[in-house]
Order: C-alpha cells, then sequence, then structure tokens
C-alpha cells in the first residue's frame, strides 16, 4: 500500500480553467485527464488524502456526477475539507473519512515516525514544526509565495493534475529546512526524518528566499 497527496481538482468549476490557467478545452477534458492520472499514480489497494476543493456543486443536481466521479478513482480516499466543497462533496459516502484537519504519522525508517500535518489551507505554524513535521496544503494553486519551512502545496495545478506519493514529498523536503516563526526552538529530536533536515536560525526566519 502506498499513500498519495492531492487537492483542488475543482470538478465542475468552469471558471478554474480560465483562473488557474488550466490547458483543456472544456470541463470532460478536465475531468477525463485528471481521472486517468489519478488512476495511473493510485492503485485500489493504496490510500489517498485530498486537501480540498474536489468539486464545485450547486445543490442536490450534482451529486449525481460527483459521485460517479468518485466511483472512478482509485484508493481508500480521504477529505480535508476546502472552501468549496459543499454537500454534495462532503456527504458521498465513498470517502473513508471527512474532516477539517488532519494528521498522521509514518514510519520513514528514521529514529521517529514522520508526522505530516494536513489542512486545505497553508499554515504559518502547525503542530510540531519545531521538530520537523511536515505542512501539506492546497487553496493556492501554486501562487504562494515560499516562505521556508516543511511545507508542500500539493494541489494539481503544481504537479502535472496528477497526485503525488509520499516518496515524492520526502524528496522534496530533503532540500528544506525548518524555519522557526515563534517561541518553539528547533529540535532533533521528536518527529522528523532524522539528520537529513536541517534549520534556519531564528535571525535569519524573515529574510526573503533568494
Amino acid at each position: 500500500m502506498k499513500i498519495f497527496f492531492t487537492a483542488d481538482n475543482h470538478f465542475l468549476h468552469a471558471n478554474i480553467l480560465e483562473h488557474s490557467a488550466r490547458p483543456f478545452k472544456d470541463l470532460d477534458e478536465m475531468a477525463e485527464t485528471m481521472i486517468d492520472r489519478w488512476n495511473t499514480a493510485v492503485k485500489p489497494g493504496d490510500t489517498i488524502y485530498h486537501l480540498g476543493d474536489f468539486a464545485l456543486s450547486w445543490g442536490k443536481k450534482h451529486a449525481g456526477v460527483i459521485d460517479k466521479i468518485l466511483s472512478q478513482l482509485n484508493g481508500q480516499k480521504w477529505l480535508i475539507t476546502g472552501n468549496h466543497d459543499r454537500d454534495e462533496v462532503t456527504k458521498n459516502a465513498r470517502w473513508t473519512a471527512v474532516k477539517d484537519y488532519h494528521e498522521i504519522k509514518i514510519d520513514m525508517g528514521g529514529e521517529h515516525k514522520q508526522r505530516v500535518a494536513m489542512s486545505h489551507y497553508p499554515m504559518r505554524t502547525w503542530n510540531q514544526m519545531h521538530r520537523g513535521s511536515f505542512m501539506l496544503h492546497g487553496h493556492s494553486h501554486g501562487n504562494l509565495v515560499d516562505i521556508g519551512g516543511l511545507t508542500m502545496d500539493v494541489g494539481v495545478d503544481c504537479h502535472g493534475y496528477r497526485p503525488i506519493s509520499l516518496d515524492e514529498v520526502a524528496s522534496y523536503m530533503q532540500d528544506r529546512k525548518i524555519v522557526p516563526c515563534d517561541h518553539h526552538i528547533p529540535e532533533r529530536t521528536g518527529d522528523s526524518t532524522g539528520d537529513k533536515i536541517d534549520f534556519v536560525a531564528a535571525e535569519t526566519r524573515h529574510h526573503p528566499p533568494q
């Protein structure tokens, strides 16, 4: 079993084609492409966390269409809700669970398990960030100014309209640093992937990325 993450598909959302400059001629082509790329990556026994804005719906008339899309997608699907996810999305029984925020701890071979915090919205601080926990989010469609830290936008606009694997997240984080922004002092103990994670000293934390 593998673990995947994604966000911001915006199925049925016509304006997203223009707002995010998506390279599809219409919603049908967008949906077909994203379903195909989801299933190419995610197998039926895998787990995938969707970090919100799965689809845009306008009442019960869209419930059937959303259910049909979900029925075509592989994996045990968890939803961390976004601002566009209405009842037709959140109350669908095909989700393993529906939450506003979620954390998991994963054995990645280090001394301690890796904590992963998930929210639709990017966070400036989050649980155990000073100990190397990851913050995964969506919402920003790749347009958020990078403030550093162990954060990652997992939205489809950033990753070829497909989910990304835990291995891809870990590889990305290896080149990033813990950036303390409050009273918590970075530690080498607790939840982390080990000595490969470094941190930026507090006196440099407000410097913009170079």
